[in-house]
């Protein structure tokens, strides 16, 4: 289903295919400033001469769950404002195949993080996790608090220092693994594990 598909109809009024262009600009404005401009600057930004065009396009998104309005009737982004296309199928590393347009949406922070008071990003800095995917540059979305398992990949304090290690056990004991052949597994006298990694995010764009 396509964006202008989930935007409902304003009575009186005709629903236009520019629905999508104006929430992407929002989305973009939003992106640089952190905030939604007043009136008199969401003319400029959407292309529109008038207020009441303006507020028309509001009251749409705000109907189809992509804005909403704060106690003090500012416009600010609703959960559906921070959703990104989902295909409908995985993308092969292999021979190109077909790709259907129109997939649903997501957001990811839906489906990254359950608990937001317990979760952080940390930035990745050195290279012991290479072989698991992790680069240095990386950040990897930690929940803290969170139960641990063999075979998790943690971030931890061992013998007062911050890692991050695949959790493994040896002979009943605590033996952090790296993943990367040239650095030993971990023995350590003082485990602390601070978090489990739920994902992990990389800009191939710095």
């Amino acid at each position: 289903m396509r964006l202008d598909d989930r935007l409902p109809m304003v009575r009186g009024m005709t629903r236009t295919a520019d629905d999508a262009a104006y929430l992407a600009r929002l989305r973009d404005y939003y992106s640089r400033w952190r905030s939604l401009p007043a009136y008199e600057a969401l003319r400029g930004v959407l292309g529109l001469a008038t207020r009441s065009g303006v507020a028309a396009v509001l009251r749409r998104l705000e109907r189809a769950g992509f804005l909403e309005r704060t106690p003090d009737k500012r416009w600010t982004p609703a959960a559906r404002f921070f959703e990104r296309p989902l295909a409908d199928a995985p993308v092969p590393a292999g021979p190109p195949v077909a790709v259907a347009d129109g997939g649903e949406a997501a957001s990811i922070d839906a489906w990254l993080i359950r608990d937001p008071s317990r979760t952080v990003v940390l930035p990745v800095t050195d290279d012991s996790m290479w072989e698991a995917g992790i680069r240095s540059g990386d950040r990897v979305i930690v929940e803290r608090d969170k139960p641990a398992r063999p075979g998790d990949l943690v971030v931890a304090v061992i013998d007062n220092e911050f890692t991050l290690k695949t959790l493994a056990w040896e002979e009943g004991a605590a033996a952090p693994q790296p993943a990367d052949p040239r650095y030993p597994a971990l023995r350590p006298n003082h485990l602390h594990i601070v978090g489990v990694v739920v994902g992990l995010v990389r800009n191939y764009r710095k």
